[in-house]
């Protein structure tokens, strides 16, 4: 029986492992100090290696231990950590304006920064040589120059649903009518303002990443890459592929060229056995037990004490167990029944049959994470796209939105009760699943896929759409709508001129009618 599970798993092992002549070496650049970004990168660049491709990861992120065919270059210290660094002050001010003078400010000189650092010199400088480049769409992208740099094929991959801007690099169709921008916390089904706004916005947008991040990040690609190197939007254009971190059934069906490919989820692995203080404590919960967590980014400390008194409170009157991350040394007024931890196994947590509710800010990994999961929401939105997540969660129906201005010691307790005592969130929360998790290959498997296939093909130039090369008054055909204008214009010209003969005709003969009687 040994001897036969040994050879099954041998043969899994084969089949996975790709030969050696057909190993690629990968670049990934990833310059964003987010440990949460980082997540949905470390997953691809990993999967890669497992492959049996040789990985080269330039981060703020080392591996804490070896892992085969995977080779860091350190960056950390080159930019301000993003992860526990941010207040709820903060947060609640981070409008859509706020989030883009990260994006088109501050998002740059970290990038200089970044560049500056010895071993991004040293790399810059070196004869290495690589079969395809990955970089992360977000902020700046002043390491796009790496493409350039080494001549290699470009892979983007975005940890969040599509920038408005990533779109026209491939030609990917982004219709304002039903695909609402990143920045905006609607659906894809928008009644007549929102739908204006989204088009309007879109156009803004656009125009104003042009002008406020590509020219100046084309500036710093420069200052490294020297005068020759081309700018980021001519770059940005000859990607070959981009990885999205979506999923139709989450946001929405979305149309895609073949090098648009959606990896929604590519960070959740199988659930695994949980640490032993978290199993006890869930294990033992008799009614079950409620998860509570804010993301990486945001301090749960640092909320206001009527805030942090409400929902101590309110969890203090449940009769389930609470489970919160919080990364603060002491929490004053904690209930007999939460217990806290700095770090939570999230995907595992979720997955436990104990877990009745998770209460989210409602970033994009763990919206992901709570659908496959099919644990049913209450949102409690900050900033960015997290009111845009929960309100997908509300239309599957697993889930209530609570604003943060409204949190009470009554109001928290009544979403929380609103949610457990109503099975339809929980079922709504478990068909939601079954639909996030019908796909033909995982996530992961998906991306490493195309990622294979770039880089098999040198670029795969086969799958770009030509909607990528064309002008914009020819992609939006104003060129053939001007032309059937001026024929309908001529067509109406020589029929008024017709119509005005036949009349002159018609008077003349009328006339010599008369001229005769």
């Amino acid at each position: 029986m040994k001897a036969t599970v040994g050879l099954f798993i041998t043969v899994l092992i084969s089949a996975a492992y790709i030969p050696e002549k057909d190993c690629a070496r990968i670049l990934g650049i990833f310059q964003l100090n987010s440990k949460s970004h980082f997540i949905i990168s470390e997953a691809l660049m990993k999967g890669l290696a497992a492959r049996g491709h040789q990985v080269v990861v330039m981060s703020h992120f080392p591996q804490k231990s070896p892992v085969p065919k995977y080779t860091d270059i350190d960056i950390s210290g080159s930019a301000p950590p993003l992860q526990d660094n941010v207040t709820i002050e903060n947060a609640l001010r981070m409008e859509a304006k706020y989030v883009l003078n990260f994006i088109w400010e501050d998002s740059i000189a970290q990038c200089r920064d970044t560049m500056k650092h010895p071993k991004a010199q040293a790399l810059l400088k070196s004869e290495e040589s690589f079969d395809l480049v990955v970089t992360e769409i977000c902020g700046s992208e002043c390491t796009i120059g790496f493409a350039h740099r080494f001549k290699a094929p470009l892979v983007h991959l975005v940890t969040s649903v599509a920038f408005p801007w990533t779109h026209a690099r491939i030609g990917n169709p982004d219709h304002p009518a039903y695909v609402p921008s990143y920045f905006l916390p609607y659906t894809s089904r928008m009644n007549f303002w929102q739908r204006l706004t989204n088009t309007v916005y879109n156009v803004l947008i656009k125009a104003g990443n042009d002008f406020y991040g590509n020219r100046p990040t084309s500036a710093v690609m420069r200052e490294f890459f020297g005068e020759d190197v081309p700018s980021v939007e001519e770059l940005a254009s000859n990607a070959s592929l981009v990885l999205v971190n979506s999923h139709f059934s989450v946001t929405g069906p979305r149309p895609a060229v073949p090098a648009f490919i959606e990896v929604g989820g590519i960070q959740i692995q199988e659930p695994k056995k949980l640490p032993q203080d978290l199993e006890k404590f869930l294990d033992e919960s008799e009614h079950g037990v409620v998860y509570f967590n804010m993301g990486t980014l945001v301090r749960v400390q640092s909320l206001p004490p009527e805030k942090l008194g409400a929902l101590l409170e309110a969890f203090a009157a449940l009769p389930e167990r609470v489970l919160m991350k919080f990364t603060g040394e002491h929490l004053p007024g904690k209930p007999a029944n939460l217990l806290t931890s700095k770090w939570v196994p999230q995907i595992d947590v979720l997955s436990h049959p104990k877990t009745k509710l998770f209460i989210s800010h409602g970033g994009l990994g763990g919206t992901q994470e709570t659908v496959y999961a099919g644990v049913p929401v209450v949102g409690i939105p900050l900033f960015a796209d997290q009111e845009g997540n929960i309100n997908h969660l509300l239309e599957l129906g697993m889930a209530t939105k609570l604003n943060y201005e409204d949190i009470t010691k009554e109001s928290l307790v009544n979403a929380i009760r609103r949610v457990i005592d109503n099975s339809s969130y929980t079922e709504s929360a478990r068909r939601a699943s079954a639909v996030f998790r019908d796909r033909p290959m995982s996530a992961l498997d998906t991306a490493v896929y195309w990622v294979e296939y770039v880089a098999r093909h040198r670029g795969a130039p086969h799958i770009r759409s030509a909607a990528a090369d064309m002008p914009l008054h020819q992609y939006l055909l104003l060129d053939v709508a001007a032309f059937l204008l001026l024929v309908a214009c001529a067509a109406c010209c020589a029929l008024n001129t017709a119509l005005r003969k036949l009349v002159s005709v018609c008077s003349a003969t009328t006339t010599r009618k008369h001229k005769r009687q």
